[in-house]
């Protein structure tokens, strides 16, 4: 005999989250943002890798593209220093072993000024990124085919993520001072 019926679908399965450990009954929606950022962080740093391996710089780290996208931003000459603040990265060897590499590459270069030393994307790195601008239109923007609602959407959410940003920063204070 066939039944008509179909199976019910499960209407509260409950947040969606990597850790059920840490979840909390005064926000679970906190653990289902993270599991969502570790996702689209993961999601993210697999796209940069592919997108400049497709501009032609092959074997870059998500590190190493977005220190040459951030060395390349506005054309300014910039520090070590003001690299990792930007970026919030805490360990600068990490940032300096990235400039080291992409000074190798011959996408970056470094330039004494007095005691400091600053760093500028040369005329290929240059090349590169724009290859890579090119490639995102092309694979990424035309792709989300955005309207105006949702970018607004979408620079809310980068409005939030820099807001909760602030919030993981200082409660990172707060665990290292326990």
């Amino acid at each position: 005999m066939k039944s008509d019926a179909k199976p019910k679908a499960k209407t509260d399965s409950g947040p969606i989250v990597s850790s059920a450990h840490l979840v909390s009954a005064q926000s679970a929606e906190m653990s289902e943002f993270e599991f969502g950022l570790i996702v689209a962080g993961n999601a993210f740093h697999r796209w940069v890798v592919h997108c400049m391996a497709a501009a032609g710089l092959k074997d870059l780290t998500p590190l190493d593209v977005v220190v040459l996208h951030h060395v390349t931003h506005r054309a300014r000459d910039k520090r070590l220093a003001d690299i990792c603040f930007i970026m919030n990265v805490e360990d600068t060897h990490l940032v300096n072993y990235s400039l080291k590499k992409l000074q190798t590459l011959g996408v970056v270069a470094s330039q004494k000024n007095g005691k400091e030393v600053t760093y500028a994307a040369t005329d290929t790195g240059r090349a590169y990124v724009q290859r890579y601008r090119e490639i995102r239109e092309s694979c990424l923007i035309d792709a989300l085919n955005a309207d105006d609602a949702l970018n607004r959407d979408i620079g809310e959410l980068a409005r939030l993520l820099r807001v909760l940003s602030g919030m993981y920063d200082q409660a990172a204070r707060s665990a290292a001072s326990l």
